[in-house]
């Protein structure tokens, strides 16, 4: 069972640092971030199995850790095969790294009839980018037919509380959602008890 808890922490204490360093220089940010976030996804020894379970009924979107200040936000996405989103956007800027399994993108243009512009697939280990200034409108599916996938994102807010947008792919007409979180509980970064007891 995975339990390096001390390695997700020092990834959110990294990414606090950055975010304060880099604010307002999102090129720089999003350099640097996928670094960082690179180094946490080729590990597979730190996600709690409460974070990493899937669901029957759809895709599951797991709260991390969200920064005080609402700047950023880790979240773990876990995908069954065939699951997918809606045509959406972000609003903000963000990393996807890939962990477990393997997502395909979709890139689309936001017109009447929309179109995709380009597909991908984001294999372990690699970190895909979004933001409004890239392009930040997007389907992500579980590109495996036998296996989940689970992928960690960083985003440049608080995403379950942003105000965002799906799109009919036929008229390109924007419908407003929110799309919250599907945990009430977030890891325990900060128990750093059993480190500090001395060794008997």
């Amino acid at each position: 069972m995975p339990n390096n808890i001390q390695r997700f922490r020092k990834f959110v204490q990294d990414m606090t640092a950055l975010v304060a360093r880099r604010a307002g220089d999102e090129p720089a940010l999003l350099d640097e971030g996928e670094k960082l976030l690179r180094e946490l996804v080729t590990h597979d020894d730190w996600l709690p199995e409460e974070f990493a379970r899937p669901s029957a009924d759809s895709y599951r979107q797991y709260l991390l850790h969200c920064d005080p200040l609402e700047r950023f936000s880790v979240v773990s996405f876990v995908w069954q095969p065939g699951q997918k989103t809606p045509v959406h956007d972000h609003t903000v800027w963000g990393l996807v790294g890939v962990m477990r399994g393997e997502e395909l993108c979709e890139e689309y243009a936001v017109e009447r009839p929309m179109r995709v512009t380009g597909t991908h697939r984001v294999r372990p280990g690699d970190v895909d980018r979004v933001s409004p200034r890239i392009g930040d409108v997007h389907v992500v599916s579980n590109a495996a037919r036998d296996r989940t996938a689970i992928s960690i994102h960083v985003y440049g807010a608080n995403i379950g509380a942003v105000r965002r947008h799906t799109f009919d792919p036929a008229s390109g007409a924007p419908r407003e959602f929110v799309s919250g979180y599907h945990n009430s509980l977030t890891p325990n970064l900060w128990d750093r008890s059993r480190e500090a007891r001395p060794a008997t």
